[in-house]
């Protein structure tokens, strides 16, 4: 594979969704199939895996050339992967949100008793769910099983949901609503 092959399989992922492209000659198919798969594993908009399938027919030239366009707009701004390893590992993640699921369990038990406090217990329940969501694209971003995209996709919901300064400096949010608890008694 040649610089001008990579450079083609450039120019074609950068283009527009939708352009029409000429579908490589049965000679060349090969070569520009692997250029451009080697192209979306380095950009980070293909995961190794689905080699497999993507770009596995000539057939299929237009569609999954579009598919890999429109992943590379959608992820443009999207952080690597290596923004994973400022992020607690999975195993961690997985008993945060453990604990987020029993506490906004307890909160929805206090909740049909003291129907007092329910604005209070509410508004609890609403900080516990969107700091869930938050910990749930961590948890995403870390599992090795997803594809690149995937992952991908979660770092850029944590950092759009915590901020780029947080996300950055690898500040994780916090995975319930603490500052709840004396008030919550």
């Amino acid at each position: 594979m040649s610089a001008s092959d990579l450079l083609l399989a450039a120019a074609l992922l950068t283009a527009p969704v939708g352009t029409p492209e000429q579908t490589p000659t049965e000679e060349r198919w090969v070569v520009v199939r692997d250029a451009i798969h080697k192209t979306a594993i380095r950009w980070e908009i293909m995961d190794q895996r689905e080699t497999r399938y993507l770009l596995s027919s000539r057939d299929d030239f237009d569609a999954d050339l579009n598919l890999l366009r429109k992943r590379h707009v959608e992820l443009a701004d999207a952080p690597k992967l290596t923004a994973c390893q400022r992020l607690p590992e999975r195993r961690i993640v997985n008993d945060l949100i453990k604990f987020n699921r029993e506490y906004r369990k307890h909160l929805e038990e206090r909740q049909m008793w003291e129907a007092d406090r329910a604005d209070i217990l509410h508004a609890a329940m609403v900080e516990t769910d969107r700091m869930y969501r938050q910990w749930d694209a961590v948890r995403d971003a870390q599992c090795d099983f997803y594809y690149v995209t995937v992952r991908r996709a979660a770092l850029k919901k944590l950092r759009d949901a915590i901020g780029d300064d947080a996300f950055t400096a690898g500040r994780m949010p916090n995975y319930v609503p603490d500052w709840r608890f004396a008030a919550a008694k």
